[in-house]
């Protein structure tokens, strides 16, 4: 099977509430079919209106429809791994298993990037599960390193490894 083609420069723009049923299924889906969340995480990540309150929900379009998704924090108590206000995250990162290798997710992070930067902070720091190999080769090329120190766990079984990027 031949790899993807490139996607045309696709828009990565703010969300908003109609999309919100999209990011959803979406996040929800792709972690539960990559068992990549417990049954009991599942409505956390379909719960896009509430986190819309506590980031900036970013997505991605290709044709007008929802392709990839992101949580940016730039403040407040969402980003759970931020340790300072100088300091920005990302979470529930997740790209349409259709579109993925075409630059959606690094797309998305470079909006997260460009956003933080323009916020004034200096570090953008993120959690990921040990087991999403192809999102730490994104980080690592985009320039994040590891932070081991700072690893944690939000529930009894659930390891998240913390990677950073100064901005």
């Amino acid at each position: 099977m031949a790899a993807p083609s490139p996607l045309p420069p696709v828009p990565v723009e703010e969300a908003v509430p109609a999309d919100f049923p999209r990011i959803g299924a979406l996040t929800a889906g792709v972690y539960r079919d990559e068992d990549l969340a417990s049954e009991h995480y599942l409505p956390a990540l379909a719960d896009v209106a509430g986190r819309a309150g506590r980031s900036t929900l970013l997505v991605a379009r290709d044709g007008g429809e929802v392709v990839g998704a992101v949580a940016l924090v730039l403040a407040g108590d969402f980003g759970e791994v931020t340790e300072s206000d100088d300091e920005a995250a990302f979470r529930m990162l997740v790209v349409d298993p259709a579109a993925r290798g075409r630059g959606v997710g690094e797309l998305l992070v470079r909006a997260c990037l460009d956003r933080a930067r323009a916020a004034g902070r200096r570090r953008v720091v993120l959690s990921t599960d040990p087991r999403m190999a192809a999102a730490h080769r994104l980080y690592r090329r985009l320039g994040f390193t590891r932070l081991p120190a700072r690893d944690w766990s939000p529930v009894s079984g659930v390891d998240l490894m913390v990677y950073a990027l100064d901005l």
